[in-house]
């Protein structure tokens, strides 16, 4: 059998954009990485230090302790390598419910579809249609250790259904693993300045922590490391009037995930070839997840100076007037040598009694293409029961 829609093309498209370079860090499931609601697309794809809302979950759970409204349920669409197909894309739901002063739980789910794909003989009869897909479930508990300062712990199951029957097999099992993320937040009382009030805000989220992933009956063989990441950033609100707010903020991410090595001669025989490939990959695959995270920080082939080209970094800003309409910019900046990601953005939301609207839309700056470039996300989120004061 044989796909005759671009399968492969959309397996490459969710791994982002990979740059010509042997040790751009790939892993499984990155769907998880995708910005999956709109309000943090408007900014750059970021939200470890943002205001609280009820997609949190994705960026920092332990926002869930500030919000200001008991509950939230959101819902939100984000449409994927629309260049080229228009039946791919990225759903979430998600709920939150602060119960009390201290705590909240959150729930959400996130899946990922790949559309319709057509399976051939070798003659072009059509055999079969499958429609790949993965999805994660996620659980989590925030509570405030004080006044400013809470932390969270979130645990996530994790499918991955993109195994495709091929001519000789019919296997098509799906893949699956759990993963847990530890995060905390900050925000501090709103001080008075010369000409506005203002309020900090920081934030850190150590994600997608859990054993690797593999389709394969033999895992230490076939698996890859989940996308495991350390997101920490801050930010700064100008309050201006009781109408007029601006946030600004910034947000550092990397991977906790090894790097690949360079090729080299292994096996002694003068030339780099296929055998030390072999010996190289089963040196990676034979690192575990925990010694992984580890690792991550010091395994740079060309030292410190790679390491530092291993962070991502987005700069963004949001202006809310009344708490009803908002406007957002953002910035996204990763090296050329580890995925060349680049792009601007753009956001608004709109919010009219318990609803809110946000829409966001994405610019790529780099020469590598953007499977989400020229794309519009959508997200809806209902708020409701009792409001919490904000200090």
């Amino acid at each position: 059998m044989k796909k005759i829609v671009l399968a492969a093309v959309c397996l490459l498209g969710i791994q982002f954009v990979k740059a010509q370079n042997d040790r751009v860090i790939t892993t499984g499931v990155p769907f998880l990485l995708i910005a999956a609601d709109a309000r943090a697309a408007g900014l750059a794809d970021q939200g470890v230090a943002t205001s609280s809302d009820v997609y949190s979950m994705q960026w920092n759970p332990a926002k869930y302790s500030f919000a200001l409204d008991q509950q939230g349920v959101g819902v939100s669409y984000t449409p994927y390598l629309t260049s080229i197909t228009n039946d791919i894309s990225l759903g979430q739901l998600n709920y939150y419910n602060r119960f009390n002063e201290r705590s909240a739980f959150a729930a959400s789910l996130r899946y990922f579809g790949l559309g319709d794909i057509q399976l051939t003989d070798n003659t072009g009869q059509i055999l079969n249609e499958v429609r790949p897909n993965e999805f994660a479930i996620d659980l989590a508990y925030s509570l405030k250790l004080s006044e400013r300062f809470s932390m969270a712990v979130a645990g996530r199951y994790i499918r991955s259904n993109l195994r495709i029957p091929t001519e000789g097999s019919t296997d098509a099992r799906g893949a699956g693993s759990f993963a847990f993320d530890v995060a905390g937040y900050y925000q501090s009382e709103e001080e008075a300045y010369d000409d506005f009030n203002g309020r900090y805000r920081f934030g850190f989220n150590f994600q997608n922590l859990g054993p690797k992933i593999s389709y394969d009956n033999d895992p230490e063989l076939s698996s890859n490391f989940l996308p495991a990441n350390m997101r920490i950033g801050g930010g700064f609100d100008f309050i201006f009037d009781e109408y007029n707010k601006v946030g600004v903020s910034v947000e550092a991410t990397k991977l906790l995930v090894p790097t690949p090595q360079k090729l080299e001669d292994k096996n002694g025989d003068g030339e780099i070839d296929a055998a030390d490939r072999a010996i190289i990959n089963e040196e990676y695959q034979n690192i575990n997840w925990v010694s992984g995270v580890f690792q991550s920080f010091g395994d740079a082939p060309d030292g410190f100076s790679e390491e530092l080209k291993e962070f991502t970094y987005s700069l963004g800003a949001e202006y809310l007037y009344q708490d009803s309409f908002a406007f957002r910019l953002g910035y996204f900046n990763e090296s050329k040598d580890k995925g060349a990601r680049r792009f601007f953005s753009l956001g608004a939301g709109f919010k009219y009694t318990i609803v809110k609207i946000d829409v966001s839309y994405l610019f790529s700056a780099s020469q590598v293409r953007n499977p989400l470039e020229n794309t519009l996300r959508f997200s809806l989120t209902f708020n409701f029961g009792e409001k919490y004061d904000e200090y």
